[in-house]
């Protein structure tokens, strides 16, 4: 009978998310190292050069690999015969692991989890409470499974209703692309089948546990009915084109993961929760020994990529940019920014709309005339840091309130990840503004090109305050340029195409 002492399981909690919040598993960097090697659009292979870069640096430099530290997501699974010698509950260990993690001065992580939901949504200021779902099992030790999962990605799980008869990998298909690049592709895509709608949905998080195996997969053969339906969404979802950050491409998911269950003869749930390129989670357990002791990598797992500035990459001056300048820009484009940029996520929007419609109107030293906004919650900086990992937030969230900023404050342009809702882009157009879009997932690098950085409003906001940057050769690709031309509409499109080509020549 193992005895299981509160300390070691709350510093094992601790460590390990420490632990994944700079180390991404072995198994990610070499299905995207794989990725990026058979990668034949340039943008999209771009994307992952920058995400393995900034893998690599986060290794190195004991920093997040991105700003969204996520929430936390544990399984623990306890031995019918295992004492524990504590007096908090599990739920209340893993907490006070949680906290103890994202708040170590080391490596402070972001506090991204708000109380009252449907109300205030304060923040808790210390990520916890985490999401634990406990399991009895036969043995007496402890098994834990560790995740912190990003709100990208978690915003675009999906959940259906199948009929019985009806196809899943099909569902997967027509599904993937409404979730837009939100979710930060290329990534893995985990499924629960079966059993109730939360049934489904927990089996479909406890999924994206596994390690990456697909290729494996694919040259042994599928035996069973969960294998061959993976090997059949994989390849369906990679036909799609979509590509890494949505910007079309041969390589959408990394892998498929599945776990089912029994369920209703007239019910087959499905509920699908992808992984983003900041895949976080780890494996431990507890025997009664002590601490979980984690296995550090080593650098030479990481591969030797490097990001090259080509010639057709465009420095810009934003202290002195112009409209007429921004409307010669390209859906495409890629460009390195210098100068200085004001943020703004969602709390700020809210803020700014409420200030604007009771006639206040901006904060005292907010001007967004002819300036652009960068839709970013960065992590507290540490050392000698000016800001610590900036990667950008998803841009869709902010599609309510672009009009807004684009009549009423002048706006130039707006920098974010993934894509813009047809309004939105009506919008940017009608404005002769433009989207500038971040590479999600590379947050750490990202921050190097920011040289200076002062909160300018609502401090009280937190991560979600209104900063100024001063960045330096800061890379973005022209997402939607001043005539509504989409990079996130055309190239899927276009690598969709090219694949069905590739598929048609291999099949003669």
């Amino acid at each position: 009978m193992a005895v299981i002492c509160k300390e070691d399981f709350i510093s094992s909690v601790a460590d390990a998310l420490q632990y994944i919040s700079y180390y991404h598993p072995k198994d990610f960097v070499d299905a995207m190292n794989a990725a990026y090697e058979r990668e034949a659009n340039p943008a999209a292979k771009d994307a992952i050069a920058q995400i393995l870069i900034n893998s690599r640096m986060s290794a190195e430099g004991h920093r997040p690999l991105c700003q969204d530290t996520g929430i936390v997501t544990c399984f623990v699974k306890i031995g019918m015969q295992v004492q524990w010698d504590s007096d908090l509950t599990v739920q209340e260990m893993v907490d006070e692991g949680v906290r103890r993690a994202y708040s170590d001065a080391g490596n402070p992580l972001r506090a991204s989890i708000v109380a009252d939901p449907a109300g205030a949504r304060k923040n808790t200021r210390d990520n916890a409470p985490a999401v634990v779902h406990i399991d009895m099992v036969a043995g007496d030790k402890v098994e834990v499974f560790l995740a912190a999962k990003g709100g990208g990605s978690e915003n675009k799980s999906k959940m259906v209703m199948l009929n019985p008869s009806d196809d899943i990998a099909a569902w997967v298909e027509k599904t993937l692309p409404t979730m837009g690049a939100g979710w930060c592709p290329p990534g893995v895509l985990g499924i629960g089948i079966g059993g109730t709608a939360e049934k489904a949905a927990v089996m479909a998080k406890e999924s994206l546990m596994e390690h990456i195996d697909i290729h494996e997969l694919k040259a042994r053969g599928a035996e069973t009915t969960e294998e061959k339906l993976r090997l059949e969404i994989f390849d369906r979802a990679n036909r799609l084109g979509i590509g890494a950050q949505g910007l079309g491409g041969l390589t959408t998911v990394l892998d498929v993961k599945i776990k089912s269950a029994p369920t209703h003869a007239a019910s087959k749930p499905v509920v699908m929760i992808p992984n983003c390129a900041a895949t976080r989670h780890v494996h431990f357990t507890l025997d009664g020994s002590g601490a979980a002791q984690l296995p550090v990598p080593k650098l030479e797992d990481w591969p030797e990529v490097t990001w090259e500035v080509g010639d057709n990459v465009k420095r810009v001056d934003l202290n002195t940019i112009t409209r007429e300048e921004t409307t010669s820009w390209k859906a495409g484009d890629t460009l390195l920014l210098n100068g200085k940029i004001l943020t703004g996520r969602d709390a700020a929007h809210k803020r700014i709309k409420d200030l604007l419609d009771s006639g206040e109107g901006l904060p005292e030293g907010v001007d967004f005339n002819g300036r652009f906004i960068y839709y970013v919650g960065p992590v507290d900086a540490v050392g000698d840091e000016v800001v610590g990992p900036a990667g950008p937030t998803t841009a869709t969230r902010m599609d309510k309130f672009t009009e807004m900023m684009l009549e009423k404050t002048g706006l130039m342009g707006m920098i974010g990840k993934a894509e813009r809702g047809p309004a939105t882009v009506d919008s940017i157009a009608s404005h002769k503004a433009t989207y500038l879009m971040a590479v999600g997932g590379a947050a750490y690098l990202v921050a190097k090109a920011i040289k200076q950085a002062r909160v300018v409003a609502f401090e009280e906001l937190g991560m979600e305050a209104i900063y100024e940057f001063d960045v330096q050769d800061m890379p973005v690709t022209v997402a939607v340029d001043s005539s509504g031309s989409n990079v996130h509409q055309t190239g899927p499109a276009i690598w969709q195409a090219k694949i069905e080509e590739l598929d048609a020549e291999l099949s003669k």
